[in-house]
């Protein structure tokens, strides 16, 4: 990239990504240090996200490298979001979609939880993002060049409480991806899902998550961007640095161990004092 990006020295290969790139989760965090950094490569930019305010004051720092930037402000929990996101850029060329939007929107115990909240979290994480990869990949097929990353989380890795769905379409994400990583790959298209550890965003600032417990590794969302650019080409996974030790110790055979280690830690991050079982 060039050098007023965040990236700083780290190539991009914007011939091959652009000319322009839709970023999902667009307004903030992570997904806001994917636009700065792929506005410095001189890609154009559909950025989606909910909060129009959030959205547009990224669109204009974006604009300030001399870029075209459109936004939608949509719900991307509405399976019907997926066609506004399509129409958005139906006149333009993308070569770069980066799925950034995903979240537990429903953290509750199964039982106790209600089922279309459960399915709101399912069509947020699953069901809009087949529908954009579908559609922007199979352009992408055609030209025989494009991107496709999909950001994960290192809850797809086990179970955990109050995850019981969130982390089952997390764990569907990366089989996902390495599938179509295998499909696409003699087709010029890359495909990278980038998995997420603790990332200081402000959406987890708001959870009220407590970052400073000893020995938990956190990662910033320039840093978690400028990676996942980094590897895109080399996929089809890659944990952040930061949690690849996580990732692995999430690996466990021993399941039960594993589990109840990990749900632990997490009782620690979100400040519950509930014992596990």
């Amino acid at each position: 990239m060039e050098e007023d990006s965040p990236l700083g020295a780290t190539t991009f290969d914007a011939q091959k990504y652009g000319p322009w790139a839709v970023i999902t989760g667009g307004s903030e965090g992570v997904g806001r240090s994917f636009a700065l950094m792929l506005a410095a490569a001189g890609v154009n930019l559909l950025l989606v996200a909910r909060k129009p305010g959030p959205l547009e004051e990224c669109a204009e720092l974006c604009r300030a490298h001399g870029v075209e930037v459109r936004t939608l402000s949509t719900d991307l929990a509405e399976p019907s979001s997926a066609d506004a996101v399509a129409e958005a850029v139906g006149d333009v060329e993308v070569g770069l979609l980066v799925h950034n939007a995903g979240a537990n929107t429903h953290s509750a115990r199964f039982l106790d939880g209600d089922l279309a909240a459960f399915q709101r979290v399912i069509d947020l994480n699953i069901t809009t993002p087949l529908a954009l990869v579908h559609h922007f990949g199979a352009a992408m097929r055609s030209r025989r060049r494009g991107g496709i990353l999909l950001v994960g989380s290192m809850a797809g890795y086990l179970g955990s409480n109050r995850h019981t769905v969130y982390g089952g379409v997390k764990a569907f994400g990366r089989i996902f991806a390495e599938s179509l990583w295998l499909e696409l790959r003699d087709d010029n298209v890359d495909v990278l899902e980038l998995v997420l550890g603790v990332t200081r965003t402000p959406a987890m600032d708001r959870v009220g998550l407590n970052f400073d417990i000893p020995g938990m590794a956190v990662s910033e969302p320039d840093d978690v961007a400028a990676e996942g650019l980094a590897a895109l080409g080399q996929g089809p996974v890659h944990v952040v640095s930061q949690h690849a030790k996580v990732a692995h110790a999430h690996n466990d055979p021993d399941r039960a161990a594993a589990i109840l280690r990990t749900d632990k830690m997490m009782r620690q991050l979100m400040g519950s004092t509930e014992e596990s079982a």
